[in-house]
C-alpha cells in the first residue's frame, strides 16, 4: 500500500505509481485517437460522414445508467477491500490473545509456551502465502520441530494445518493438567476464530465479481467512450477531443480502481500491507515469548 498524506494534495497529485494511469493508458489513447478521426470526418466530409453524429441527449441518458453501474462496481470492490482489512485486524487480535493466554496459563512449561507461540507467529505468514498462492513457508523457525514444520509445508492449506497442531498441543497440555477444560475451551475459541478469519480471506480471494456483470460493464464503457465523440463532434468540433480524453480517463479509471481493490491481498501498491501486519504480529509475540 502506498502511504500518503490525505491533507496535502500536492504530495500525490502527480504520482503515477498506484494511480491506474499505466493500466488505462491504452484505452484512453484509443478513445482519443478515435475521437480525432470522428471529428475530422464530421468536420471535413459532412456530406459523407455527417451520419456519424448522434443525439447528445440520448448519449447523456446512457451515461446516467453507466454511472450507476460504476458506482455499484466501486462500492462492491471497496466493501471487499475493507472486509479484508477487518479480517486481518481480527487475525492480529486473535494471535495476540492466543499468545497472551498461552504465555500465562502454560508458564510452568516454557518450552511448550515457546512452541505454541512459534506456531501462532507462523500462522499470519502462512495465511499470507495461501492468499498469494505461495508454495513455501521459508526456513524452519527455531521454536518448532523440523518434522512438524516440514509436514505443514507439505500440506494443502497451511493455516488449517497450523491450527490443528496448535489445538493438539493445547489438548496435550490439558491432558497433563497444565490447564483445565474451561481454559482449553477459551484457547480453542481463539484458534477457531483464526481459522474463520483465514477462511473468510479465502472467500474474498476466490470469489470475483460475477462474470456477466464485469463483461456488461466493460462493454457499456467501451460503447459509451467510443460513441462520445459522435455526440460531441457536431457541436464542439475539435474541443470534443480533450473532452473525450477527460471523460474516458475518469470512467476507465473508476472501473480499473474497482478491479485493483477487488482482491486486496496481492502485491500491488493499492493492496493491503500484509507484510507489515505479519511483522507487527511477530514483534508482539516475540515480546510475549521473551517475557514469559
Amino acid at each position: 500500500m502506498t502511504p500518503y498524506d490525505p491533507h496535502r494534495w500536492t504530495s500525490h497529485m502527480l504520482d503515477i505509481e498506484g494511480s491506474m494511469v499505466r493500466e488505462i493508458l491504452s484505452r484512453v489513447l484509443a478513445s482519443v485517437i478515435w475521437s480525432s478521426v470522428v471529428v475530422a470526418l464530421v468536420r471535413y466530409a459532412p456530406q459523407t460522414f455527417g451520419s456519424l453524429a448522434i443525439p447528445s441527449t440520448a448519449h447523456a441518458m446512457v451515461g446516467t445508467a453507466l454511472g450507476l453501474l460504476l458506482v455499484f462496481r466501486t462500492n462492491s470492490s471497496y466493501d471487499r477491500f475493507w472486509e479484508g482489512r477487518k479480517l486481518w485486524g481480527g487475525i492480529t487480535n486473535e494471535c495476540r490473545n492466543l499468545a497472551r493466554q498461552t504465555s500465562v496459563w502454560l508458564a510452568v512449561d516454557p518450552s511448550l509456551v515457546n512452541e505454541v507461540i512459534g506456531w501462532i507467529r507462523i500462522f499470519p505468514f502462512a495465511t499470507m502465502q495461501r492468499l498469494r498462492n505461495g508454495k513455501e513457508l521459508g526456513t524452519t523457525p527455531h521454536d518448532v520441530t523440523e518434522t512438524d514444520f516440514s509436514r505443514i509445508a507439505a500440506s494443502i492449506n497451511f493455516p488449517v494445518a497450523i491450527a490443528r497442531i496448535i489445538t493438539a498441543r493445547l489438548l496435550a497440555a490439558r491432558d497433563r493438567g497444565l490447564i483445565d477444560g474451561h481454559q482449553l475451551v477459551s484457547l480453542d475459541q481463539n484458534v477457531q476464530l483464526l481459522v474463520d478469519y483465514s477462511g473468510a480471506c479465502d472467500r474474498i480471494r476466490t470469489t470475483p465479481l460475477p462474470f456477466a456483470y464485469a463483461v456488461h460493464l466493460r462493454r457499456a464503457l467501451i460503447a459509451y467512450c467510443f460513441t462520445l465523440p459522435m455526440a460531441l463532434a457536431k457541436d464542439y468540433g475539435w474541443s470534443a477531443v480533450p473532452v473525450t480524453l477527460v471523460i474516458s480517463y475518469i470512467l476507465f479509471g473508476i472501473e480499473e480502481i474497482g478491479v485493483e481493490i477487488e482482491d486486496p491481498f496481492g502485491l500491488t501498491t493499492n493492496d493491503l500491507p500484509i507484510e507489515s501486519f505479519c511483522a507487527g504480529i511477530e514483534s508482539t509475540l516475540n515480546e510475549m515469548r521473551d517475557a514469559s
